[in-house]
């Protein structure tokens, strides 16, 4: 007899509907084809004890299960409950009808208890789309599966509960969630806030210029400063997520298998911050099984990259790619997947290897030559996709000290949000453009002119400054984004007069 259930498998952040067909014929033998891995495979043994332990049994008859389409890999133990159902089915042990209209996914324990899978909101978005009535996965993946509207959503503990679900229909009702309510109810939900930072006015500065302009930042400063402090609190001041940024990184991190068992929605911006040791796979994904990198798990958020100079070359030159396309591509012999990586980077680095270089009281101990070198580290294509160069000094006594609290984050995020507005209008007929870092260079004359007094500035500060040449357009942009926080249609001198200040490392003489 042939009956077939149906489970899915997940390439890149798309899932592909996969149909698990099983025969049960003469002989006595256990086929298993399809392009399944060692996980699949061994979920015979599995499969096996659960019925076992449940009063039934694997039939002493030739059984061949197929998935279909074979072209496509079958990874992971999520078809344990798919091919169960077909093979108690197809031997006739359960009647289940309209097993059809579902797509069946979950690991088998041996007591036939079900675990959580991976990847469930990518499968779940598909079965909509292909017009099956509900989805049947364990419990603690189906507050994440019901996000999903229109799909009815079957939460279960264990193998007993899907047999009863088809012999009694009705007797198991579907999981409801509000999604909606949950999301908004922790739009704001953050540990920390800006007004718990003593002091650091012109850093506070920047990163709101920073995150109404969507630029990458770079924090020069030595070690207790605050830099990694402030890293941590600018997901506070951009604007919130939107139901479809938010459904996007939820995909990301169901894939990746980042999201916990009460979770359900990423409903704030994402702050990832890696290790310096981390491997260029692990910062962009990819591996034998392709997974999302901690590029793509910042999506629509921060990656925040403490002690820059100290991460692999290797690893910090993949990045460049990403930061200019938005999407990270990768590509071997037998596939090619894709994995969104829109992210803001803020990084952080000591001026040089004993971290007191330009400080106002310890004197640096670094021979001559050394914080060149030290800087060097950074490539200068990478320091070409940083917009915000600033140098976090230490925090005096009297701030620290001081009762009065610094501004709250939301009042930021108010103009931050204020500025995003202007630029969403500006660029609405430009694809791909959608705040004022991503413009190119040709976009410049048309969204960010300066007048003659403007370009006089300019001229006289990358002379006596030294800033190099790829700092003028890094320069007009973030003016561009001052100009927006101060509503104003026109680049004024006193924009462009503070977007100077912010490269730092652009200056000739900045490491001596």
């Amino acid at each position: 007899m042939l009956i077939k259930t149906f489970g899915a498998a997940v390439a890149g952040i798309d899932a592909t509907i996969v149909t698990v067909e099983v025969n049960i014929g003469q002989g006595v033998f256990y086929s298993l084809v399809g392009l399944p891995d060692n996980a699949v495979r061994e979920s015979q043994k599995r499969i096996a004890a659960a019925l076992k332990n449940n009063g039934f049994k694997i039939p002493g008859k030739g059984i061949t299960i197929n998935m279909a389409p074979a072209d496509i890999r079958k990874e992971g133990s999520a078809y344990d409950l798919s091919t169960a159902m077909g093979i108690l089915a197809a031997s006739e042990q359960i009647e289940c009808p309209g097993i059809e209209d579902y797509l069946i996914m979950g690991e088998l324990s041996l007591d036939g208890s079900l675990q959580p899978i991976q990847g469930v909101l990518p499968i779940a978005i598909e079965a909509k789309k292909k017009g099956f009535k509900g989805f049947i996965l364990p419990k603690d993946n189906a507050k994440e599966a019901s996000i999903v509207e229109g799909l009815e959503v079957y939460g279960l503990s264990e193998l007993k509960e899907l047999i009863q679900f088809f012999q009694k229909p009705g007797s198991i009702e579907a999981y409801t969630f509000d999604i909606k309510a949950e999301f908004y109810a922790k739009i704001d939900e953050y540990p920390v806030d800006f007004e718990d930072v003593k002091g650091q006015e012109n850093i506070k500065r920047a990163f709101e210029i920073a995150a109404a302009g969507g630029h990458n930042i770079i924090l020069i400063g030595p070690p207790g400063a605050g830099k990694t402090m402030l890293a941590k609190r600018l997901p506070t001041i951009l604007p919130p997520l939107t139901i479809n940024e938010a459904l996007e990184t939820t995909k990301i991190h169901s894939v990746a298998g980042k999201m916990k068992g009460n979770s359900s929605l990423v409903s704030v911006r994402p702050f990832r911050s890696p290790h310096h040791t981390i491997s260029d796979v692990a910062l962009v994904g990819g591996g034998s099984f392709p997974q999302p990198g901690e590029i793509s798990l910042a999506h629509h958020g921060v990656l925040f990259l403490d002690e820059l100079p100290e991460f692999k070359r290797t690893v910090l030159e993949v990045l460049r790619q990403p930061l200019e396309d938005r999407v990270i591509s990768i590509s071997r012999a037998k596939f090619s997947v894709e994995y969104p990586a829109s992210f803001m980077l803020v990084s952080a680095m000591n001026p040089c290897p004993c971290g007191f270089f330009n400080h106002p009281d310890r004197n640096c101990i670094c021979a001559p030559g050394v914080v060149q070198n030290y800087l060097s580290r950074i490539s200068g294509p990478l320091l070409d996709r940083i917009d915000i160069h600033i140098e976090v000094t230490p925090v005096s006594f009297e701030e620290l000290t001081e009762e009065r609290k610094s501004e709250r984050s939301k009042l930021i995020r108010n103009r931050v949000i204020m500025a995003r507005d202007i630029q969403l209008k500006r660029y609405e007929n430009n694809e791909g453009i959608f705040s004022n870092s991503q413009m190119a260079s040709k976009n410049l004359k048309e969204y960010a002119r300066i007048d003659d007094g403007g370009k006089v500035l300019l001229k006289n500060a990358m002379e006596k400054l030294g800033l190099s040449a790829r700092a003028y357009d890094r320069i007009i942009k973030v003016a561009r984004t001052i100009a927006d926080l101060s509503e104003s249609n026109k680049i004024e001198l006193e924009h462009l007069s503070e977007a100077i200040q912010y490269r730092s490392l652009d200056r000739d003489n900045w490491a001596g």
